[in-house]
Parts: C-alpha cells; sequence; structure tokens
C-alpha cells in the first residue's frame, strides 16, 4: 500500500507525528496542574492535524497558504510562551519550539514524505525525553573534549568536501579524499570509544573499559590494563581484559572493511570470526578466574579523545602503507603484501586493512587482501601479549601469550583453507 497515496494514511501520520511530541511533553510536565503547562498531548496532536490538514488545502490553494499558516501558529505559540513566562518565570523555549515543529513535521508528511518526518519526530522525542541525562553529559565533558569534537567536525565537515576524489602521487595511489575520509573514521571510532567510557561513569570498571576502549585503541587499553596488573598478586583478571579489548578488534576491522569493500567479507568473517569468538571466550574464562582482584582504586586513563597531530600521523601512515603496498605488489608479488601486512600489524592494524581493502577495488587480488588483513590482525593481536609481557613480566604473563598464539592460529588457518 502506497502511504503518500491515501488522505487518510497521511493525516494519520500527521496525528502520529503530533501524539509522539505531545506523549513525551505530556509525560515530561506531569507534575504540573492542569492548565499550568503551554501544552500537552492534546495541543499537540491538534498542531498535528492542522499542519496536516493545512498541507492537504496547498494542494486546491496556493503554497503561500501553507506558510501564512505556520506564521499564524508561530505567533499563538510565541504570545503563549509570553505569559508562560509572565506567570511561572520559566524562560525555556524547548516546547515553543518543539509545537513549531510538529506543525512543520506534520506538513511534510502529508505533502508526501510520511516515513522521513516519522523517523525525524522519533529523534525529536528522544531528545526531548532524554534532557536530564544530555544534561548531565554536558556537565562532565571537559574543556580539552569540547575542543575535541570541534576538531573532529572541522576535518569531517569543514574539510572533507572539499579534497580531490582522485589519484595523485606514484601508481596514482594516493587519493586525498579517500585518504581524509579514513582518517574522519578512525577518529570518529576513537572518538566514540572514549565517550562511551566517559559518559557511563565508570572508569573503575575493567570490562566497560575493555570493551568501549576497544573501539578506540585495544593496544592503549593492553598498555594501560598491563599497567594496573604490574603492582597486583593476580594478573588473570587484567589479562581478561586485555582480551576482551582485543576481541573489540576484530570487530572494529570488519566495520572498516565493510565501510570500503564490503564484497571482501566473504573471506574474512570466518576467519575474523574464529578468532574474535575465541578471543571473547577465553577473555571471560580469564576474568571469571581472576575475579576476586577485580576491584582497583584507580582509573584507567585516556588520552583526548582527538587529537590533531594523531589524525595527521595516521593520515601519513595510511598515505605511506598505500605506496608501499603498490610498490611491493610490483616489486615482489603477493609475497610483499602479505610481509608488509605483518609489519603494518606490529605498529596499526587499522591503516592496512582500510588500504588492502581498497586495493581489493581495483588492481589488488581480493584473496591476497584478505590474507593480509587476517595476517596484519594475528600480528597485532600477538603484540598486545608481547607489550603485557614487557610491562609486567614474561614469565607472569606466559599464559596470556600462549593462548594468543593458540587463538589466533585457527583463524590462520581457516583463512588459508578458504583463499588459497
Amino acid at each position: 500500500m502506497d502511504l503518500t497515496a491515501h488522505t487518510e494514511l497521511k493525516l494519520l501520520a500527521a496525528l502520529a507525528i503530533g501524539l509522539l511530541v505531545g506523549i513525551e511533553r505530556g509525560w515530561s510536565g506531569r507534575e504540573q496542574d492542569e492548565g499550568e503547562r503551554i501544552a500537552g498531548i492534546r495541543t499537540f496532536s491538534i498542531i498535528g492535524l492542522l499542519g496536516g490538514v493545512w498541507a492537504l488545502l496547498t494542494e486546491i490553494m496556493n503554497d503561500w497558504m501553507l506558510a501564512a499558516a505556520f506564521l499564524a501558529v508561530s505567533a499563538l505559540i510565541i504570545a503563549a510562551h509570553i505569559l508562560d513566562v509572565k506567570n511561572n518565570k520559566d524562560v525555556g523555549t524547548t516546547t515553543a519550539f518543539a509545537m513549531m515543529l510538529t506543525f512543520v513535521l506534520a506538513a511534510w508528511a502529508v505533502v508526501g514524505h510520511p516515513v522521513p518526518a516519522l523517523a525525524v519526530t522519533i529523534v525529536v522525542a528522544t531528545l526531548l525525553g532524554y534532557k536530564p541525562a544530555l544534561h548531565r553529559w554536558l556537565r562532565v565533558i571537559e574543556e580539552q573534549e569540547l575542543y575535541a569534537g570541534m576538531k573532529l567536525l572541522v576535518i569531517s565537515v569543514a574539510l572533507l568536501p572539499f579534497l580531490p576524489d582522485q589519484g595523485y602521487g606514484p601508481y596514482q595511489a594516493l587519493n586525498p579524499y579517500w585518504i581524509w575520509w579514513m582518517v574522519v573514521l578512525i577518529s570518529g571510532i576513537s572518538f566514540a570509544g572514549y565517550f562511551a567510557i566517559k559518559l557511563t561513569d565508570e572508569k573503575k570498571g575493567t570490562i566497560l573499559t575493555a570493551i568501549t576502549g576497544g573501539l578506540a585503541s585495544s593496544t592503549a587499553v593492553t598498555f594501560s590494563l598491563a599497567q594496573f596488573a604490574r603492582g597486583r598478586s593476580k594478573k588473570l583478571f587484567y589479562m581478561g581484559g586485555v582480551l576482551i579489548s582485543s576481541s573489540i578488534m576484530f570487530a572494529r576491522v570488519g566495520i572498516e572493511v565493510f565501510v570500503v569493500n564490503k564484497e571482501l567479507l566473504q573471506n574474512l568473517w570466518i576467519p575474523l570470526g574464529l578468532m574474535f569468538v575465541v578471543i571473547l571466550t577465553g577473555g571471560y574464562w580469564f576474568l571469571a578466574q581472576g575475579n576476586s582482584d577485580r576491584k582497583s582504586d584507580r582509573e584507567i586513563d585516556l588520552d583526548n579523545p582527538f587529537q590533531l597531530g594523531m589524525a595527521l600521523r595516521f593520515g601519513l601512515l595510511l598515505a605511506l602503507i598505500l605506496l608501499l603496498s603498490e610498490a611491493v605488489t610490483e616489486w615482489f608479488g603477493d609475497e610483499g603484501i602479505y610481509l608488509l601486512s605483518v609489519a603494518s600489524g606490529l605498529m596499526d592494524v587499522d591503516a592496512i586493512t582500510v588500504s588492502l581493502s581498497r586495493m581489493a577495488q581495483n588492481e589488488l587480488n581480493p584473496d591476497v587482501a584478505s590474507l593480509g588483513i587476517i595476517l596484519a590482525t594475528a600480528t597485532n593481536t600477538l603484540v598486545k601479549g608481547i607489550i603485557f609481557a614487557v610491562i609486567v613480566g614474561w614469565k607472569e604473563s606466559i599464559k596470556l601469550i600462549l593462548f594468543l598464539i593458540a587463538a589466533v592460529t585457527p583463524g590462520i588457518l581457516a583463512g588459508l583453507y578458504l583463499i588459497l
């Protein structure tokens, strides 16, 4: 059934928009006496129907009638808001703007876009309902984090659209737009991981840190947990945190491959999935074994969520790997890609993942790219065990190292079986 072709359904969508916003506003002001609040469920429902009816009338009258109706409704809303401010001394304008937006969304639904209008309405109702949480989050955001968010917006919204989307340099390997898009993607994932920890107010939770920190940098989480484990008699709990964080890395790689070249996932989902499941299962086993030592009076420190210098270094690393990938392919063939994957995995798995995924769209054999990504992720996983051992001690870390070797082996073997 075509929702845009039936007048009754159009008006029903307009009414639903008013009801959704009205229910939230009515619930939010439920403690107020009748007549004290500027608008509730009935008023918002009527505004939704009003916007829908006027949008229908524009089909037989001039489009300017809808604009005139919006101005008239806005004038009434402003007048009611002024009276409310005088009576209740409440200068908040959220409800007034919500009423205007309800009228506009209802009209938008009726003129032929009910699904996006309803989607926006749900977002609006959610934002209105999450007022306490949003205000609480604002109170815990620090100045450097606010500026970090602004910088991330600058490199994405303000800079990315103006970069040329074509190849430059040797082998035409350097595409400024694509390289910077990958910088934005990785920075965005790191930014989300940082605030997932920050805003939950549970920095001392090792499990939460491992899960959300794995989105940002599982290597950084490994450094932090190793520092904690060094001063503890029982270290299995922190080893479990390292494993949980490492398992998240495989999910992150899967997301990056899906964004750049989702066709590669048909080669990768079994090897990456095997390593993910084995390491995740082992992580929870280590956590359970060391559960008695899970408490800590210190917090896991996270760096600034976005540093422009770090983003630039990642972009340069990505560009270098792109050039080297093209060069070693021409000089040494497929074996060169495998060596580069192992070497890159020692430092960073994201850059080599997006580079090989990109190259597999053109001249690089998808099987070679897939195996390279598997080798990079396996190498990066083993490096975490070495990092933990260097900080904590080799004797104390032998269980973690042996488990990591056993965990990546099935993934490598599965990749070799499926690809070669």
